[in-house]
Parts: C-alpha cells; sequence; structure tokens
C-alpha cells in the first residue's frame, strides 16, 4: 500500500481542527446531520478495472505512465482508492479484459483491502484474438445463429467468472444496431436479442441480477437495438423479475429528463444501477458532476425519495458504479473526483426537506419547491462527506494526501513510464 493509516491519520491531524470547525457549522445548520453523515459511510460506489488506465478516443491515446499492467495491479490502485475515501469498496470486471486467471487468489487479493466484487461486465462490441466470428453486424442481434450463439456462450462464460469472485450480478450493453436504413430488420433484430437474452437469463444463478444497459447512439449511427430507457424496460419485463434496466447518464440524446426516467424505473420496480459519469454533447466518459451537478443532484433527489417509497436500502438495493475513462486526467484523481461528487449529490438529496417539498406540490406552490430543491442543492455539505470518510478511516482530503504523497510518481517508477493498462 503506497499510504498507509499512519500516512493518513497524520494527514487528517493537521486538517482536523479546521474540518471540525466546518463540520460544527454543518451541524448547527441542517437537521438530522447525524444519520446523513452515517447513510454516508454506509455508501459504496464500485470503481470498474477499465478505468484505471488512461482511457482514450478512436482519435489517439495518451498514456500518463505508472498504469496498473494486470488485474492484481488494477486491484491495488482500487485498494488505493478505498483507503483514501473509504466509499470504493467493490470493483467491477470487465470480461475479456480482465480475465481472473486465479479466481481464488484475485478473490484473496481484494479482501485483503477489503473489496468485493460488483456487476460484472461481458464484451460483445469487439472482436477479441483467436473469435472464430466477427461482431461487425452485431452480437446478439447477428442475423448469423453461429454468431449469437457465440455471443450468449461468452456472457454464460462472465457468469461463471463472477460466480467465482462472488459478483451477483452481470451487466450487458450491446452496440447492436445499424449505420444505415435498411441494413436490418428491426423486430427481426429485437427478437434475436431477447431470444439470446432469454438463454443468458436463464444461465443465472438463482441470487442474481441481470442489468440491461442502453446507449442511444454510437457505434452504430443510424439505429441501436438497446437505445433508450423504453427498450431497455421492455427487454427486461420480457425476462423475468431478475431482469433490470441499468441508466448510464451519458447514454442518452442531450437534454434527457434522466431523474424521470430514474423515478418511473424505480416505481416499476425495474431500476437495476448506474453507470455515473457526465457528458456535454454526445460522449459519456467525462467526471461525475463535472458538467451537470444539479442534474446528478436532482437524479439522486429522485433515487431517495423513490427508494424511501418502496423500503429500499440506499446502499445496497441497488447497484452504483462509475463508468469513465479519461485520456487528460490522472485516472485516479479523476475517480475521487467522480466518488466525491456522487457522494455530494447524495447528501444534498438526503437533506431535502420532503414534507415542506410535498405541501408545495399539493398546492401548486411552483416556487416554494422550486425554493426547497434548489436550497438542498446550494448547501455545502462537503463537511458531512469529509466527516464520513473520516469516521470511516480515510483521508479528510483524498487527492490533496494523493499529490502530497506523489503517488503516481511512486507507480510510475514501479510500473515505468510506457505500461498500458488492458482495455479501453
Amino acid at each position: 500500500m503506497l499510504i498507509d493509516k499512519n500516512g493518513i491519520d497524520n494527514h487528517n491531524s493537521s486538517l482536523q481542527k479546521a474540518h471540525n470547525n466546518r463540520y460544527a457549522c454543518c451541524n448547527a445548520d441542517i437537521e438530522h446531520c447525524e444519520s446523513i453523515v452515517n447513510k454516508l459511510k454506509d455508501f459504496q460506489i464500485a470503481i470498474p478495472s477499465w478505468a484505471l488506465g488512461t482511457g482514450g478516443t478512436r482519435f489517439g491515446r495518451f498514456s500518463g505512465g505508472g498504469e496498473p499492467r494486470n488485474l492484481e495491479e488494477k486491484i491495488e490502485d482500487i485498494g488505493l482508492l478505498h483507503a483514501l475515501n473509504r466509499s470504493s469498496g467493490a470493483i467491477s470486471l470487465h470480461i475479456p479484459w480482465d480475465i481472473p486467471e486465479n479466481p481464488k487468489h484475485i478473490k484473496s487479493l481484494a479482501a485483503q483491502y477489503g473489496l468485493q466484487f460488483d456487476a460484472i461486465n461481458s464484451n460483445t462490441f469487439q472482436d477479441q484474438p483467436g473469435q472464430p466470428f466477427s461482431y461487425k453486424f452485431g452480437s446478439l442481434q447477428n442475423v448469423n445463429k453461429a454468431i449469437r450463439r457465440q455471443a450468449i456462450d461468452h456472457n454464460i462464460e462472465v457468469i461463471r467468472h463472477g460466480e467465482a469472485l462472488g459478483s451477483s450480478a452481470l451487466t450487458v450493453w450491446l452496440a447492436d444496431g445499424s449505420c444505415f436504413p435498411g441494413q436490418l430488420n428491426f423486430r427481426e433484430a429485437f427478437q434475436n436479442t431477447l431470444t439470446s437474452l432469454q438463454e443468458i437469463y436463464q444461465a443465472l444463478p438463482h441470487d442474481w441480477k441481470l442489468f440491461v444497459e442502453y446507449k442511444a447512439f454510437e457505434p452504430n449511427f443510424y439505429s441501436t437495438t438497446v437505445g433508450d430507457w423504453g427498450q431497455s424496460y421492455l427487454y427486461a419485463s420480457k425476462l423475468g423479475s431478475k431482469a433490470y434496466t441499468l441508466v448510464d447518464l451519458g447514454h442518452h440524446l442531450p437534454n434527457a429528463n434522466i431523474e424521470q426516467i430514474v423515478a418511473l424505473l424505480l416505481m416499476e420496480g425495474k431500476l437495476g444501477g448506474f453507470h455515473f459519469n457526465d457528458s456535454k454533447y454526445g460522449d459519456d466518459d467525462l467526471t461525475t458532476g463535472s458538467i451537470k451537478p444539479y442534474q446528478l443532484f436532482l437524479i439522486f433527489n429522485e433515487l431517495v425519495e423513490g427508494m424511501d417509497a418502496r423500503g429500499m436500502n440506499h446502499s445496497k438495493d441497488l447497484g452504483w458504479m462509475i463508468d469513465a475513462s479519461h485520456n487528460v486526467k490522472d485516472p485516479l484523481e479523476d475517480l475521487l473526483q467522480s466518488v466525491e461528487a456522487i457522494l455530494i449529490a447524495y447528501a444534498q438529496a438526503l437533506l431535502t426537506d420532503r414534507k415542506a417539498l410535498e405541501e408545495a406540490r399539493q398546492t401548486n406552490d411552483v416556487v416554494k419547491a422550486q425554493e426547497i430543491l434548489q436550497h438542498a442543492f446550494r448547501t455545502d455539505v462537503r463537511p458531512l462527506v469529509a466527516e464520513a470518510r473520516l469516521r470511516a478511516g480515510g483521508a479528510l482530503d483524498p487527492i490533496g494526501l494523493f499529490r502530497k504523497e506523489k503517488v503516481r510518481q511512486q507507480l510510475i517508477r514501479s510500473r515505468g513510464t510506457t505500461t498500458v493498462a488492458t482495455g479501453l
């Protein structure tokens, strides 16, 4: 571990007095402060194994050095993040980028860092070395039955890897679709995909969930076979009680009302989880909360209200995962920023005056309703997030400590300047 408990304790002691003053002000102004801090302590966000290296686009990739060279080193990096923020206690793997050759060893190593394995992700949007058939024209939707069989078998293999690691969910994101009118029959593509998903669904262990992810476009630019939340919901409804929609915040067309989507999926009991990120145009790999923090808060506002209405556990009953990959930032610093933004939005949603909001709604007091939400959003809850982190044994200023200890420089010295992480 590049930063041990003594290093974190020394860091915290130098910031303790200033933090105590800020937290005391919050405690005086915010009702149920202790309850919010306790909920923040319990909230864990899974880190994707593919986000620990520098991301890229089809135009280029610029490695920052010190990237993890294998799954073991990826687990070490997530262990470092979790030691700093105490909110990154799970890892989400992507197969075949990160196949656990020795599952028992990998599971033991993760446990040493206090990590569990979250949803495991399949990959039928790339052709892999030695693969008999190509996914150029789709996988689960393909007109070729042998290609569909290959994609089904891959997903079942991914489930087996997840079982060995203690995971309990499979995320399926499909690049299937078309680039030009007439390229495929929409109904046939849907039916082929559904039939393929049904076979994968039947292979799920009894306590597993299947997350059906959607995306409006890319890599196909005319149609996508699971292109929006309605299509994902349709698949999940037809599959059964273990199938859910997974919402990726960047997988929508501009100005989509994601908070309304979340509310309806929760109401129907078909919201399975999230891939957190942010976007400005059509991208989906920007740091969570970096572009639209108010939208992130509004999403969490619906989540808290909807989960409470269904008696759901905030920390356990949905899958919370980051899905981002960057070309210009240190990946570990970026992940620390994303986790912080998620916790801030969650804390703001927790302090929303729900009784007053409901009264405003029932009297059609639009101004009052807006004021209630914006008051919660404009409240600085960072001291609450820091207090939760402190009580859990993390650092008061994770990025500050990361930089002070020159962690990236240590990783470069250990791993080299030209290492490239598996995956994106």
